[in-house]
């Protein structure tokens, strides 16, 4: 997606634009995107405890990750840049492959109210402590699938990574039983950062797993197909799944192919991801969670 105002056709890249016209969509507005954080996003991003990333890791892949720490380790000290504090980390592969000039995407996701807002940009300044983004683009989400969750700080030692080859009964596990997780995609035409990180949630066990490979339903939504459009231009996808429970990231890396129907599923459309390789990480988000309210969701969305 490209930033101009009042242009919609410059806000969507080219693979954007197939993936509209493939899902049989007429081209969406785009006046809701726009190169700037608005007064509203700049006051949600700080107040948030986590925040979900999207980047290249060492190898070039995509790759996504979820961060926490007390809110206001976000900042928004200008309309066009989002301050991050985030260490040093060599286990975590979006943070151990940043690098100056390097695009990247955040996912700023409030479980309890089921509020999301996505930035879109590059890394401006990066060191031990601290990730400078400047935004490219900035724009809401709906609120749908997402399982409202209430979030407490808890005291966790990050336990040693496990390297994956591919899908364990453990990671086999947390997928089928997963209602939410996170995908990161990468676009290198794209005359904007080309980076993409997006919430896929649904029904516990809307995920099928077939051995190493993964598919994903893609339920109705703003129409504007970033993540298809991305796989498109580039079918690899890095995702992140949550362990609720404990505290472990479960990162994943795979090459995709798109079902433009998806009978199985009883959806429009799915993506599959083929499973490369992986990285665990226990014990890596020290915080405890509660389901929240309904908040007046439909069965589907919180079975």
């Amino acid at each position: 997606m490209g930033v101009p105002m009042g242009q919609s056709t410059d806000a969507f890249h080219e693979g954007e634009r197939r993936a509209q016209h493939l899902a049989g969509v007429e081209a969406p507005s785009s006046q809701f995107i726009r190169p700037f954080l608005t007064e509203q996003h700049r006051a949600f991003f700080p107040a948030l405890p986590y925040l979900v990333v999207g980047g290249l890791d060492a190898s070039g892949w995509p790759a996504a990750t979820f961060l926490s720490g007390e809110p206001g380790f976000i900042a928004c000290p200008d309309e066009t840049t989002l301050s991050v504090t985030w260490p040093d980390n060599v286990t975590d592969p979006v943070r151990s492959g940043l690098r100056r000039g390097q695009p990247i995407a955040v996912l700023g996701i409030e479980f309890g109210t089921r509020r999301r807002n996505r930035a879109n940009g590059l890394v401006a300044d990066i060191d031990t402590a601290v990730v400078l983004m400047r935004v490219l683009q900035s724009f809401g989400n709906c609120p749908q699938y997402i399982r409202s969750r209430v979030s407490f700080r808890a005291s966790r030692e990050p336990e040693p990574i496990e390297i994956l080859d591919g899908l364990d009964e453990k990671a086999g596990q947390i997928i089928a039983s997963a209602s939410t997780f996170f995908v990161a995609s990468y676009a290198p035409s794209a005359p904007h950062s080309g980076m993409d990180v997006s919430h896929r949630g649904g029904p516990s066990g809307f995920v099928r797993v077939d051995g190493d490979r993964l598919t994903v339903p893609d339920y109705p939504g703003n129409r504007y197909f970033n993540t298809f459009g991305n796989f498109l231009e580039n079918p690899r996808a890095g995702l992140v799944f949550v362990d609720f429970e404990n505290g472990d990231l479960l990162h994943l890396f795979g090459d995709v192919d798109i079902k433009w129907q998806d009978d199985a599923s009883g959806a429009q459309r799915a993506f599959t991801v083929r499973i490369c390789r992986g990285v665990r990480r226990k014990a890596a988000v020290p915080l405890v969670w509660e389901d929240g309210p309904t908040l007046g969701r439909s069965p589907a969305e919180i079975s």
